[in-house]
């Protein structure tokens, strides 16, 4: 089938193209390579540069590539950045969402599979794990927009028949991740170790997540070609695992002898939240 990836040059979604590739899908990317990279775009996909915020690049790419299901993970995923500048962040996550399901409308998509968040969508655990039926309660305009397509998408299988799976992800990491961005504690603290340089916590370090592998998200996207219709799933280990772990088990791996810089925790943290799938 013809697969659209929106931020198919990313940590993530790359890897959700390889997999899609290596089924034998014809697949076009659509990125702005803000954060994705160009080498990070599986040779065999299209690749076409664009800004999830310009509503007629995201019409011409969907007209002309005409996919059958968008997976959709381009997005302002900084929290610390949304907490700043709330608008942007409705724009690229909103605003530049409800452009593209516009599109899929027009366009006779079948299937619109999203890449949504559970460490941020629940805010703090009321209990842990989080099941799906967990209060939301965001505690960033991060948590509140990535939340808001998830009604939207709601809305247009009601009114426009468009199925959906929307896939509420933990932490993820693994190859591809960028060492030097806002997200991706794993990724950090291991490129600075391994410049000799102490990792920094913001908070205490004892802040609890579920850490998954970018290969387990990326066949739960698998699945959501062909299941899921309708649903809201919770990906995760249902283990929580804290900062301060993080930084002793890479220690012991990599043979750091430093210690961590701890400064003050940043607004709009979730101190302990972790998934049942």
């Amino acid at each position: 089938m013809r697969i659209l990836v929106t931020g198919g040059a990313g940590f993530i979604g790359s890897h959700v193209v390889d997999q899609f590739v290596e089924q034998g899908h014809e697949v076009a990317v659509f990125d702005d390579l803000s954060s994705g990279r160009r080498e990070f775009v599986n040779p065999k996909a299209r690749l076409v540069v664009g800004d999830l915020t310009d509503s007629n690049a995201i019409e011409r790419c969907v007209a002309e590539f005409r996919p059958e299901v968008v997976d959709h993970h381009a997005a302002q995923i900084d929290v610390r950045r949304s907490v700043e500048d709330p608008a942007l962040d409705a724009r690229t996550n909103i605003l530049g969402a409800l452009a593209l399901l516009g599109s899929c409308r027009r366009h006779g998509v079948r299937k619109f599979i999203y890449a949504s968040t559970g460490g941020a969508l629940y805010g703090e655990g009321r209990f842990l794990p989080a099941t799906e039926d967990h209060p939301i309660n965001p505690e960033s305009p991060y948590g509140v927009s990535k939340h808001t397509l998830e009604h939207y998408l709601y809305l247009w299988k009601r009114l426009h028949n468009l199925d959906y799976t929307v896939l509420r992800y933990p932490n993820v990491y693994g190859p591809r991740q960028n060492p030097h961005g806002e997200a991706g504690v794993n990724a950090i603290f291991i490129g600075l170790m391994l410049r000799g340089k102490r990792p920094r916590i913001f908070g205490d370090g004892e802040q609890v997540r579920d850490y998954l592998y970018v290969a387990d998200v990326v066949e739960a996207n698998r699945l959501a070609l062909s299941k899921g219709g309708g649903e809201m799933l919770n990906l995760g280990t249902g283990v929580g695992t804290s900062v301060n772990d993080i930084v002793r088990e890479l220690k012991s791996i990599l043979a750091f002898e430093g210690e961590a810089l701890y400064e003050a925790p940043r607004p709009g943290e979730v101190k302990r939240i972790y998934l049942d799938a």
